[in-house]
């Protein structure tokens, strides 16, 4: 009676080592819904970006106010009407 416990105990030890450690086991699903969790951040993260750059896009080709504030900040361009006043930096005093 024992020998048939034993039997069955090993059959039943043979039937789980594929269910956890075989091609499509628990241990391998575990691991792959980890990647899928870390690819869906990285997609997210590049879905935000890609959005804020579609934003711009569509205001530099409809709107000439971030066009007019990118070519003053960027290239530091003025109206034509407009004075351009540069303040130097203070002279460092001699102690």
């Amino acid at each position: 009676m024992r020998l048939l416990a034993l039997i069955l105990a090993g059959f039943v030890i043979a039937l789980q080592y594929p269910l956890w450690f075989g091609k499509g086991g628990w241990l391998r699903v575990r691991d792959l819904q980890q990647q899928v969790a870390a690819q869906k951040a990285i997609t997210a993260k590049l879905e935000a970006r890609t959005r804020a750059f579609d934003a711009e896009v569509r205001d530099l080709k409809t709107g000439f106010d971030a066009l007019e504030e990118r070519a003053r900040s960027e290239l530091g361009m003025i109206r034509q009407d407009e004075v351009y006043f540069q303040l130097a930096p203070p002279a460092p005093t001699p102690p």
